[in-house]
């Protein structure tokens, strides 16, 4: 008795989806996203970068980071760009002097009055968990930002050229990502 050979179910499965993808549509870059050569980063990304750029303020466009997406604008059209999961942007404009009412962190018009100036931060959980204890520099819109747990409450703690200052601060749902309120003295 001859038998024939048998082809792979799972090979006939593969080949498919090959197929199949060399059929489908290529995945679309939002406009706005490939206007301002943000296109191909993720949201994680953007915020960092937005945040770091010397591009005076304000931008062109809005861009301001959310609890769980960074929100970027210009006219009508909107696109909103998810964050990591389970991780909260704080976003802290030191001050001496002069401040701003913020609570959603705006990286096209936020200006600190710290531009560019060395800071140590620490970031500390209500449990005694150090989050963040670095030594940082502003950048050109006067902010530093870190990444820190979502569901998080502790206080931050900032000193500049031998003042500090100290503020507490949550990540639950709704929380702000801006903190404009810490004042070195």
């Amino acid at each position: 008795m001859r038998t024939r050979p048998r082809t792979p179910v799972m090979a006939l499965v593969a080949l498919g989806a090959l197929v199949l993808a060399g059929c489908s549509p290529t995945e679309e870059v939002d406009p706005l996203l490939q206007e301002h050569g943000l296109a191909g980063m993720d949201g994680r990304q953007i915020v960092e970068h937005l945040e770091a750029t010397g591009q005076a303020r304000p931008l062109p466009y809005g861009a301001s980071v959310r609890e769980t997406e960074v929100l970027l604008s210009e006219g009508e059209h909107e696109v909103a760009v998810p964050l990591p999961s389970g991780q909260h942007y704080v976003s802290i404009a030191p001050y001496v002097d002069v401040t701003h009412d913020c609570y959603y962190h705006s990286l096209a018009t936020c200006q600190g009055e710290l531009v560019e100036q060395p800071v140590e931060v620490t970031i500390t959980s209500d449990d005694g968990e150090v989050l963040v204890q670095e030594q940082a520099v502003t950048h050109p819109n006067g902010f530093v930002g870190f990444w820190v747990p979502s569901g998080t409450a502790g206080t931050i703690e900032v000193t500049y050229e031998g003042m500090a200052g100290a503020v507490p601060f949550t990540t639950e749902d709704g929380d702000p990502t801006c903190i404009t309120t810490l004042q070195v003295t």
